[in-house]
């Protein structure tokens, strides 16, 4: 016999408790599992929560329930947001003066799940509605619609938001329509383009280029982090290459406290892969301001070698592109893949053999609660680092 469905008004959004945190895990084993057993499953969850980017309460999973059984294992739905530091860059009224860039609380927004028993009675939109009251400020949002009942409660390791990001396979149109007033307001679509290059057999010396390990990585992007915040006071106001035709902010994260190395812990725990040399990123040694790093993509295989942070001019990208399929090479991977680059390294790579198309999966959505609509706003350097 069906579920009866649940009046939205009787549910709520708590953080979930250590059992039900495991039943969500058990939930998607079946579905996301992939050639794990539930114990390596599992057991990648258990070492994914203590890295950088998920400890001291940055990782949290949510659960929709009854507001009178807030502890039920039998809840309806659940997701997982990540906190984390970004930059926005407000532009100069005037050409003479530099952006005004400010550091920011934002959230990465992930997993999102709904047992098949509980499908189409649409509590996952609810779910992702009530989301935005427990990571923006609430002065920001609207009133709270009457018909929900009563807004969540209010969370110590959560909240300030003022902006989030997920990153959908199933299309724009459901999470955009998840907006924290109802209809509408959701996360919005940006560029959603990958360049794509098959890895040939040429070889060529390491002459020039510094190998990156994950420690040196590590190490490497504060650095990155300056680098974008001293890019963005001086970033142009309007530009060929942007979604929005007059942006009122410019939003980014930062790659630091662990959100680039998540990649490479999820490559490591995800399967028996192993990258040659332990080199997960190369830098110029000429150049310190040109460099990469990569994680592993396994699913659907054949494997992909999935650039997450790129930096290069025209006359450096194609010397870093050499070394960076020389590493998908040296590790039995066959492809390389980039995330959204910029028009000028787009063109290039046409002529070293890339494919650029328009990706049908993983869909970088955002919304904005700052001031303004989210369609005023660039969402900048937004590369499959912020991937989670």
């Amino acid at each position: 016999m069906a579920e009866l469905r649940v009046d939205i008004a009787l549910l709520s959004l708590f953080p979930a408790t250590p059992a039900q945190l495991e039943e969500s895990r058990l939930r998607t084993w079946p579905q996301w599992g992939g050639t794990l057993s539930l114990k390596e499953y599992l057991g990648r969850y258990t070492e994914m929560d203590l890295v950088e980017s998920a400890k001291d309460g940055k990782l949290i999973t949510w659960i929709l329930a009854p507001r009178e059984d807030p502890t039920t294992l039998d809840f309806m739905c659940a997701c997982e947001t990540y906190k984390r530091t970004g930059l926005v860059a407000y532009p100069s009224p005037s050409h003479s003066e530099p952006n005004s860039v400010h550091e920011v609380t934002c959230y990465a927004v992930a997993s999102v799940f709904t047992p098949p028993s509980k499908r189409g009675r649409g509590y996952a939109g609810h779910m992702m509605r009530l989301l935005h009251w427990v990571t923006a400020s609430r002065v920001n949002l609207p009133r709270f619609p009457e018909a929900w009942g009563a807004p969540p409660d209010e969370v110590a390791d959560a909240g300030e938001g003022l902006f989030s990001v997920f990153y959908s396979d199933i299309g724009e149109t459901f999470y955009r329509s998840t907006g924290p007033g109802g209809e509408g307001g959701g996360w919005e679509k940006r560029a959603a383009i990958s360049t794509l290059w098959e890895v040939d057999p040429e070889e060529r010396d390491d002459e020039g280029w510094i190998w990156l390990t994950e420690g040196k990585l590590n190490g490497l992007w504060g650095r990155d982090a300056e680098r974008i915040r001293k890019e963005l006071v001086n970033i142009p106001m309007r530009h060929t290459s942007y979604e929005v035709e007059h942006p009122m902010a410019f939003a980014t994260y930062l790659p630091t406290d662990g959100v680039c190395s998540f990649h490479i812990r999820r490559s490591m725990y995800a399967s028996n892969f192993s990258i040659a040399g332990g080199f997960w990123g190369v830098q110029s040694s000429s150049d310190r301001g040109t460099y990469a790093s990569w994680s592993v993509d396994m699913r659907p295989p054949p494997p992909t070698l999935i650039v997450t942070r790129l930096c290069a001019s025209e006359e450096t990208f194609p010397g870093l592109l050499a070394k960076i399929k020389q590493a998908a090479r040296r590790s039995g991977v066959g492809k390389v893949e980039v995330w959204n680059l910029g028009a000028g390294l787009r063109s290039i790579s046409e002529k070293t053999g890339g494919r650029t198309f328009i990706r049908d999966e993983h869909l970088p959505q955002i919304v904005w609660y700052g001031p303004g609509a989210t369609g005023n706003v660039e969402w900048v350097y937004n590369e499959k680092f912020g991937w989670c």
